[in-house]
C-alpha cells in the first residue's frame, strides 16, 4: 500500500473505561481531568482498580490517532514509534493494522510497551489518563521508515516527542527528509506544557521546518498570549506557518491559510468522550489537503470527524460506514 501521510510519534496503548462513580479516582489520590504521568507498577496498579470494568483498548498516542483516521478514511497512512517486545506492544501493531494496512513499528525488549489508562466520568465525559510512556521514549533511529519520509506528500508530528532534547534531533531530522522530499510538514503541538518547556526551541522549529500547525486555545494563548483570533494571525505572521489551524471546541475552529482566515463551524453532539478529538480534527483535515480540497472542506470533514469522535468511546472512529458517509457529505 502506497503512504501518503507518514507520522512519527509515542506510541502507547490506551485502555479506556467509562465510570459510573468517581470514587476511583480519590481512592488513587488522581487529580480529576488531568493526566498523571507514572511508571509501570504505578499503572498496573491503577489499572487493576478499574480491570473488573469494560475495558476498551486501542492503539493510542497523539500522532498515532490522527495517522489511524486517515487509514480510516481511506489515505494512505504509515505510523512508526516504538513498542516493548510484550502482549500490549502485540495488540498495538495489529490495531494499526487493522486502520492503516501497514505499520512502522520499532520493537524493544528493554522497556514495557507505553501505555495511558484514561478514566473517563459517565456524567460529563471528564477524562483522568494515567500514563506510563515506557518503550515509547526510547526510540533512537527510524531503520527503513527514512525512505518512506522522504516519499510522503504529508509528515505528521506530536508536540510531545519535541520536549526531550534526543527525541526532538530525531524528529526535526524526519521533519527535514520530508520537506526535502517535497512533502509538507504538519505538527500538533499537543499541550501547553510542551510549549513551556520547550521555549525558543519551539519557536524555531515552526519557523524553520513547520508548513501546518495545530493548536487548541489554551495552547494558542500559551504559545502568544493571545485569544485564538488574534492568536491564529500572529502564528502565521511570527513564524510564516503556511495553515495554521487553532481548534476552539464547541465554538469550532480558526484557519489562517495562505494569507486568508477561515472561520469552520463546530457540530454539536452528545459527547461520551472526549479522548482523541483534536487528534481526530487533524486526521480529517489532513485527508482533505492530502486530496487537495479548499480549506472550507477540509475543515467541515475535520470538524465531522472530531464531532463523532467524541459520540463513542475511544479516540478513534472504526465505523468506516460513517467515516464514508461523512465524506460524501462535506
Amino acid at each position: 500500500m502506497s503512504v501518503e501521510l507518514a507520522g512519527l510519534g509515542n506510541a502507547l496503548m490506551d485502555a479506556l473505561v467509562v465510570v459510573e462513580s468517581e470514587t476511583v479516582l480519590s481512592s488513587l489520590s488522581l487529580d480529576r481531568g488531568t493526566t498523571h504521568m507514572v511508571d509501570h507498577a504505578d499503572w498496573e496498579r491503577a489499572f487493576s482498580s478499574v480491570s473488573n470494568l469494560e475495558v476498551t483498548y486501542d492503539s493510542g498516542g497523539s500522532c498515532a490517532n490522527t495517522v489511524a483516521t486517515v487509514g480510516l478514511l481511506g489515505g494512505g497512512a504509515m505510523f512508526c514509534g516504538q513498542v516493548g517486545k510484550d502482549s500490549l506492544g502485540a495488540m498495538y501493531g495489529d490495531k494499526l493494522i487493522e486502520t492503516c494496512g501497514q505499520h512502522a513499528l520499532q520493537v524493544t525488549d528493554s522497556a514495557a510497551t507505553g501505555k495511558c489508562l484514561s478514566i473517563i466520568s459517565k456524567a460529563d465525559a471528564e477524562r483522568t489518563m494515567v500514563t506510563d510512556l515506557g518503550a515509547a521514549t526510547g526510540l533512537a533511529e527510524l531503520g527503513g521508515f527514512n525512505d518512506v519520509l522522504k516519499e510522503v506528500k504529508i509528515g505528521h508530528f506530536e508536540g510531545y516527542m519535541l520536549v526531550d532534547p534526543t527525541s526532538r534531533a530525531l524528529v526535526v531530522n524526519a521533519m527535514r527528509m520530508v520537506r526535502q522530499g517535497g512533502g509538507l510538514v504538519s505538527l500538533d503541538v499537543n499541550d501547553p506544557f510542551v510549549i513551556g518547556a520547550m521555549g525558543e526551541a519551539l519557536a524555531q522549529i515552526l519557523k524553520e521546518e513547520v508548513d501546518i500547525v495545530f493548536l487548541n486555545a489554551d495552547e494558542a494563548r500559551s504559545l502568544t498570549g493571545l485569544e485564538p483570533d488574534g492568536a491564529v494571525q500572529k502564528v502565521a505572521d511570527d513564524y510564516g506557518v503556511r495553515t495554521t489551524v487553532v481548534k476552539r471546541g464547541r465554538d469550532g475552529s480558526l484557519v489562517k491559510h495562505d494569507g486568508t482566515l477561515y472561520e469552520i463551524q463546530a457540530q454539536t453532539v452528545h459527547a461520551v468522550d472526549t479522548t482523541g478529538a483534536g487528534d481526530a480534527y487533524a486526521g480529517g483535515f489532513l485527508f482533505g489537503m492530502l486530496r487537495g480540497w479548499p480549506v472550507e472542506r477540509c475543515g467541515a470533514l475535520a470538524s465531522a470527524v472530531a464531532a463523532l469522535t467524541v459520540s463513542q468511546v475511544g479516540a478513534v472512529v472504526k465505523d468506516r460506514v460513517a467515516l464514508h458517509r461523512i465524506l460524501g457529505s462535506v
